[in-house]
């Protein structure tokens, strides 16, 4: 359900990897085998010395192997995890800023390196001074060496670049520190206790931090704080309120309170604050009530004197939280509220106006509306809208872009009119706009005119650079048009863009784009490769990615019938990986690489997992089948009740595609998917019994039914099984008739004819596919004497993206198919 290398069912993917997808309780279903040239040591002699039975206890012991390993496969893996420990230490650009300095500008970039050591993400900053010559011409020069930002969540720049808010956020019940940074040092320190806020959000979604514009106060989103609990003693319950650490007492649980599902664990409501850069006063937001989780927070333009407001997106439960990392089918809205630092006032009425602290709902027509951003003039707010999933209650599909005109006098009303600036694309022309998928937009994402807007979005198979005239609706893909590349925005520096490009052969590299205006026609862009330390890489790395190439093909639909939509007949998209020098004769072996989600996409960028993988002597073809994102509307709501079947024959007809082309060997494939993308895997090995050689599913959904009582999204089952009934069948007392109707649609329906050998990797904290569906199905492959290896990790999710998860997964994926496949 997400990204193969991807983190969530209902992600829609970012990177590529960035989502395939872990002993536990369970031991891994592994066999040892002890080399027959050791014997026991009790089979010797027994008329030994002392001194020599000790000597020779050593010496004829039999090797150790670590479980899972033997002779024949440990150089493999020691080979192996050389030159994947190559391919992990590659830099991630995460997020880049400007700022204004005299003879050019300067620039920060955010990096991140895993540490398998320690287990997490190192992350740094690599500052640069960026010069522009004539021509347009542009030069970096990069700091001698990067800066380690330990126990950093967050940084944020103020409007005018001379303040950097640091956050950092507690290990346990620790304040929150907030650090105020001026050009040279720390100009202000401020620690907010764990009884008035937990941390601060850095998720991404809930995610909110904003500077005013005279940059004095801060608005944040943070987790509420905890609840007292119940206390005991050995008299019983005490009345009183008590510290946890109070001796001859005991805290209690309490009632229950529900979380957000995968990747929220642990996490409380998220609720918006604001701090007084000068004083350190934090003021909770009032009058938002317990059923609205907010997020995405920013300030609101004001006119002199007047109220300042905050707009924020606030998420309704007045039910059930169902889960919501990558479900963009929760609704949503804009709201505005007052802001906890504004002046008391009395209107016309005689009300005080402090006391008026019910946020506003902006958006009432509309289902779903989020990151909104005001114009640089202050008049319109803009936002997209994710209204195509919440009403078709698929997980992801294609956005909209809105516009609400802003007045700077008085109190934001509700009834404003939305403007709609991009709609919905049902059905694209070839080669044209197939709509938006945005996962992420910059704080600042306007050019000097005030009214371009530049976003990334999903177009096929890239991801593209676009401009967007939010009073036109114009849309213009501004990345190069004959680029297969995928093109990510990291900053806007003036009227100049600052990308990362890469492929799944070629590590992310900075470009610089320069808008070039003329008079007599259409603006156009001139892009100009950026030297940087950033896209460095090892010379094995280098030479292996060398010697490989990408393709996008074009795959027709199998069997058109009259009841499909245009968008749904068009052909969908793979990604084809292979060698320079790949003789006609005799094919590498081919992974058949699925994405999860489904309403994901597999993108054109490079994923370090892949690329080692293709590394290792392998075509990869990464599948974009019907449903994916990227392709319009149509195309996204064909799979939806056809899940199993439709999704299944558009792999092996790409698989076909390929084979005909003389790219593949029939006898040497194996497939690979993660989330969604296991639960085609392990359909494929059931399906086409005789096609794959071997199979790897991270976090798969096996058994629908299974899955159904016990998923975060127990909906995304029953949309993805009944299609547009879904909705209205959705009950959390599941029918017999529904729990049959799931069983029929999933993969274990298939178990009798599977003889594929089948890696499992699962995750045994993940909420999404809990590991439940995939253990049972792995259980029931051993009872049959197919080849099995479970590897569960104990601390991981749904993503299986902690570091050394990561690492240990596609080292055991490069050894398995090693085994099979070759």
């Amino acid at each position: 359900m997400t990204s193969i290398l991807s983190p969530s069912i209902g992600v829609r993917t970012h990177s590529f990897v960035s989502v395939l997808l872990h002993s536990h309780p369970f031991q891994p279903f592994f066999k040892q085998h002890k080399p027959h040239s050791c014997r026991p040591f009790w089979l010797y002699k027994r008329s030994f010395s002392v001194f020599s039975k000790m000597t020779n206890v050593g010496a004829s012991s039999p090797k150790e192997f670590p479980l899972g390993l033997d002779a024949s496969f440990e150089e493999e893996y020691a080979a192996q995890s050389s030159l994947l420990q190559d391919f992990t230490s590659i830099p991630t650009i995460d997020k880049a800023w400007t700022f204004t300095s005299d003879g050019g500008s300067q620039g920060m970039f955010s990096m991140s390196q895993p540490n398998l050591l320690a287990n997490k993400k190192r992350r740094y900053i690599l500052p640069c001074h960026i010069s522009k010559g004539i021509a347009n011409a542009v030069s970096f020069q990069w700091a001698a060496f990067p800066i380690e930002m330990s126990n950093v969540s967050m940084m944020v720049p103020s409007p005018s670049g001379s303040k950097l808010l640091v956050v950092r956020n507690p290990e346990n019940d620790s304040p929150t520190k907030f650090e105020i940074w001026g050009s040279s040092l720390v100009e202000k320190e401020f620690c907010v206790p764990a009884s008035f806020h937990g941390s601060v959000y850095a998720d991404g979604w809930f995610e909110g931090i904003s500077w005013n514009s005279d940059e004095t106060l801060i608005a944040y989103v943070a987790e509420e704080p905890a609840p007292s609990k119940p206390t005991f003693t050995t008299f019983g319950y005490k009345k009183e309120k008590s510290t946890d650490k109070e001796c001859g007492s005991w805290k209690g649980q309490g009632e229950w309170e529900e979380e957000w599902g995968e990747a929220y664990a642990g996490k409380r409501q998220p609720a918006l604050f604001v701090i007084d850069v000068n004083s350190g006063e934090v003021r909770p937001v009032e009058g938002i009530g317990k059923s609205l989780s907010v997020g995405q927070v920013v300030w609101a333009p004001s006119g002199e004197g007047l109220p300042q407001y905050l707009v924020f997106v606030g998420w309704p439960s007045d039910t059930r939280k169902l889960g919501i990392k990558y479900c963009y089918n929760r609704p949503c809205a804009l709201y505005a509220v007052r802001t906890p630092f504004s002046k008391k006032e009395v209107d016309q009425s005689g009300t005080n106006a402090a006391n008026d602290v019910a946020p506003i709902k902006l958006t009432q027509s509309i289902s779903s509306a989020f990151f909104p951003r005001f114009s640089p003039d202050g008049k319109s707010l803009i936002f997209l809208s994710a209204r195509s999933s919440v009403d078709s209650w698929a997980h992801s599909a294609t956005d909209s872009l809105h516009r609400i005109d802003w007045s700077f006098s008085g109190k934001p009303t509700p009834d404003a009119t939305i403007v709609d600036v991009v709609p919905i694309v049902m059905c694209p022309e070839d080669g044209c706009f197939p709509g938006l998928y945005c996962f992420s937009v910059l704080s600042r994402p306007w050019l000097s005119d005030g009214y371009t807007m530049i976003l990334s979005s999903i177009w096929g198979s890239t991801q593209v650079i676009i401009s967007v005239n939010v009073l036109s609706g114009n849309v213009s893909r501004i990345s190069p048009g004959d680029s297969s590349f995928s093109w990510n925005l990291l900053a806007l520096d003036g009227d100049n863009i600052i990308a990362v490009c890469s492929s799944p052969v070629d590590v992310p590299a900075i470009k610089y784009g320069s808008l070039v205006r003329k008079e007599s026609a259409e603006p156009s862009w001139s892009w100009f490769d950026v030297s940087s330390p950033i896209s460095r890489c090892s010379e094995k790395v280098t030479s292996l990615l060398s010697l490989r190439q990408f393709s996008i093909m074009k795959i027709p639909v199998r069997d058109i019938s009259e009841n499909l939509t245009k968008g749904a007949s068009k052909p969908y998209e793979a990604i084809f990986v292979s060698s320079k020098r790949q003789s006609r004769n005799v094919c590498d072996p081919l992974i058949v690489v699925l994405h999860g989600g489904p309403h994901s996409t597999s993108l054109s960028s490079f994923s370090k997992s892949l690329a080692f993988l293709s590394s290792l002597g392998y075509s990869l073809l990464i599948v974009n089948y019907r449903g994916s994102l990227g392709f319009g509307e149509e195309a996204v709501q064909s799979l939806p009740g056809k899940i199993g079947s439709q999704d299944v024959n558009d792999v092996l007809a790409a698989i076909d595609h390929v084979i005909e082309k003389g790219l593949a060997d029939p006898s040497k494939i194996a497939v690979l998917g993660g989330s969604h993308g296991g639960f085609l895997t392990t359909h494929l090995i059931g399906q086409a019994p005789d096609k794959f050689a071997a199979a790897v599913a991270r976090n798969p959904v096996c058994n629908l039914a299974l899955m159904v009582g016990t998923s975060d999204i127990p909906d995304w089952c029953y949309a993805e099984t009944f299609g547009d009934k879904g909705k209205s069948s959705f009950t959390e007392a599941t029918s017999a008739e529904h729990l049959d109707a799931f069983y029929r649609k999933s993969p274990i329906l298939h178990i009798s004819k599977v003889r594929t050998p089948t890696l499992f990797l699962l995750g045994a904290k993940d909420l999404r596919v809990p590991m439940f569906t995939g253990l049972q199905y792995a259980r029931a492959l051993k009872e049959k004497g197919v080849d099995v290896k479970v590897v569960m990790f104990p601390e991981d999710n749904h993503a299986l993206d902690r570091p050394q998860s990561d690492f240990e997964s596609f080292l055991n994926i490069g050894v398995w198919l090693k085994k099979f496949c070759k």
